[in-house]
């Protein structure tokens, strides 16, 4: 079997697409396909350029495309050379439609409209940009979340993960023997959380560190007695302040910020029940 080719066509940025091509091919066994990604798809010209390198490199089609002349030509040139195309959206837009008792307005790419949401995420990312790996501590308290943890730990990926959801994250490392900024304990609205990991995970993944950097020599970075007592010390400061602490250890970056999400909502909720 030659390459797989995927075209994903899209009226808006593709990321919808993108993400959700990711998410099933990972359930199967395939190699890493040839992606021909088509954004901001919105005239009959492009409809016509995606149809000529479908016909070049055969292979699935997949849509969000809302306007149904577009949708039409896609479909009707995607027909001709004989190569699948599928709609991702019409299951949902159908069965919301239903639900709803209304019709879809059909205008493209309005998930990304210039609205509050599309500002506080940009927000968020400006922050946390400007608060990763203990950065300008006295801005601390304007977090809605605090990672705290060892070096390797995903702090820092995490943290961006959370902003692109509007959450304004800041990280702040864990060294053992260098202090912790004192503004971290003094904060009142964020929440904070620790991130933690087996210590044979943490080592493995610095020696890679260690290895990108070119650096061949053995450092206390990777000795494992060194890292055992970076976690363990870890543990006891969120223990001693009641910091909840979430292993990161077989967990993909997705998967911590949807735990951390769920923490950090059950918080608020907690306070809202108390002004109640």
């Amino acid at each position: 079997m030659g390459d797989l080719h995927l075209h994903l066509v899209s009226d808006s940025t593709g990321e919808t697409l993108q993400s959700i091509t990711k998410a099933a091919l990972v359930q199967f066994e395939a190699k890493d396909p040839v992606e021909h990604v088509w954004s901001m798809t919105r005239t009959i010209r492009q409809i016509d350029d995606i149809i000529d390198s479908i016909q070049k490199n055969p292979g699935l089609v997949l849509f969000t495309v809302v306007n149904k002349e577009l949708r039409a030509a896609l479909e009707k040139g995607c027909r001709k050379a004989n190569v699948p195309c599928v709609s991702i959206l019409d299951p949902v837009m159908a069965s919301l439609s239903q639900y709803l008792g209304q019709e879809s307005r059909g205008l493209p790419g309005r998930q990304h409209m210039l609205d509050q949401q599309y500002f506080a995420r940009i927000e968020a990312l400006n922050y946390t940009m400007a608060h990763d790996d203990g950065q300008m501590p006295d801005g601390l308290e304007d977090a809605d979340i605090i990672l705290v943890g060892v070096s390797r730990t995903s702090k820092t990926p995490t943290s961006f993960y959370l902003s692109h959801r509007g959450i304004k994250t800041a990280n702040i490392p864990i060294v053992v023997g260098c202090p912790l900024p004192p503004q971290l304990f003094e904060v009142k609205k964020p929440f904070v959380v620790g991130l933690t990991s087996s210590p044979d995970r943490l080592s493995q993944i610095r020696k890679n560190r260690l290895l990108s950097l070119k650096e061949t020599h053995d450092t206390n970075y990777v000795d494992m007695e060194g890292i055992k007592n970076e976690v363990l010390e870890a543990r006891k400061l969120c223990t001693k302040h009641k910091w909840p602490v979430i292993d990161v250890t077989r967990r993909s970056v997705e998967e911590t910020a949807a735990q951390i999400i769920t923490l950090f909502h059950k918080r608020h909720q907690k306070e809202e029940s108390r002004i109640i």
